[in-house]
């Protein structure tokens, strides 16, 4: 397949770029260094440094023989978006610069992924909607009008659908009212701004599959977790970025750096928030298999994607027995909830249809994090505890 994936220095975009490139697909990255650009700008902690995304590429190049296209570029002009499909694209680095076609899948990555961030003030707020809400929207019309058979893989959020005294479906939900049924998108409530940006997300793709026969995939992610991924250990240049603050961190990797260098496990006071979470390497496995069975044209097409649930307080205690097991004295210090949100409540989300497609669950056991202890406790003398929490409130 040609696969575009736009965010392709993120987090998951990086492993997502190299796990489709060592199966022998043609990929090209897109990204503007948003998130890079973002930790410098707020003063947060990057575990390690990284090299550029052209010296990423050029890295894997030469240790693998397989190519990664990039694009430097800002996907909220409509017009670099457009040159994806058009073969006017301008390419950072590639060994063979020529187009080489319409893309047959997209992943979509290119958002400001985090709630806190959103929230910090105004400014933030506004380049959150600005971004996300530009970048699926120029998305949507490129594929109108210049690619309407490319499948579009999106990695939407389960914080969507917030925390409903109901049970959680797969996107969808039949509603029988006045002795009418009718199937709706499971209805929305989001717990900050990013989160309110990826229900738009939703509502923005789910307006092109109906006017214009898109087909498009929308997998409602829970928290990642995870650093290393079979194609990363390769090179210790091909890791992923990993933040380990409040603002771009995900709660398992904080969790663990915070277990490393002695600061207390900040849980949001009871800890009962419970979500979805699943592995950095499920992932990979997820949009693997929905691009090998795409939508179908006029179907959004959505999966929760998570493997399995957690509170907190849950989280913080594996983190503590695990902690101790490699010599770390762990401490769990429950704080002031810095969000607006239900710390204890009813959580029952479905999650069965990406199994059903093929994609076959890591779960978080201790031997999973104990490896992560030992791949975070190499870089301990790079984490700087005055980066970990700021009390960012909503």
């Amino acid at each position: 397949m040609r696969i575009l994936i736009l965010g392709g220095d993120g987090y998951l975009g990086w492993p997502t770029a190299m796990y489709f490139s060592h199966r022998g697909h043609d990929v090209t990255v897109v990204d503007n260094y948003f998130r890079r650009n973002a930790c410098t700008e707020l003063d947060v902690g990057m575990l390690y440094p990284l090299p550029t995304l052209q010296e990423r590429a050029k890295i894997w190049h030469e240790l693998t023989g397989h190519e990664i296209k990039v694009v430097i570029g800002d996907l909220t002009d409509p017009e670099i978006m457009r040159s994806l499909f058009n073969g006017r694209v301008v390419y950072q680095w590639a060994v063979n610069p020529e187009f080489t076609g319409i893309p047959d899948t997209v992943m979509h990555y290119a958002e400001q992924p985090s709630a806190p961030y959103s929230l910090l003030n105004y400014k933030y707020a506004n380049i959150t909607l600005s971004n996300n809400l530009l970048v699926t929207n120029n998305l949507v019309f490129a594929l109108r009008d210049l690619a309407p058979e490319a499948h579009v893989v999106h990695i939407g959020t389960m914080g969507e659908y917030g925390t409903p005294n109901i049970d959680i479906e797969e996107g969808w939900l039949e509603i029988e009212h006045k002795g009418r049924k009718d199937k709706f998108l499971f209805p929305r409530q989001a717990g900050s701004l990013y989160h309110t940006t990826k229900i738009m997300d939703t509502d923005l793709m789910w307006f092109g599959v109906r006017m214009w026969n898109l087909r498009i995939t929308d997998l409602m992610q829970g928290p990642v977790y995870g650093i290393e991924t079979d194609e990363s250990v390769i090179d210790d240049r091909l890791k992923t970025i990993f933040n380990y603050d409040e603002i771009f961190g995900t709660v398992v990797n904080r969790f663990i750096t915070q277990a490393i260098v002695g600061y207390p496990l900040t849980v949001y006071g009871k800890g009962g928030q419970t979500r979805g979470y699943l592995n950095i390497k499920d992932t990979l496995q997820c949009v693997d298999k929905s691009a090998q069975t795409p939508a179908r044209p006029g179907e959004l097409r959505i999966f929760n994607q998570i493997m399995e649930t957690f509170s907190v307080l849950e989280l913080a205690e594996l983190t503590r027995t695990v902690g101790r097991k490699h010599g770390h004295e762990v401490h769990i210090k429950s704080i002031d909830n810095p969000r607006k949100e239900a710390e204890e409540h009813y959580y029952n989300p479905a999650y069965q249809g990406l199994q059903d497609i093929g994609v076959t669950p890591h779960f978080l056991t201790e031997e999973v994090m104990e490896g992560m202890f030992r791949v975070v406790g190499k870089y301990k003398d790079n984490i700087r505890k005055d980066v970990i929490f700021r009390g960012v409130k909503w």
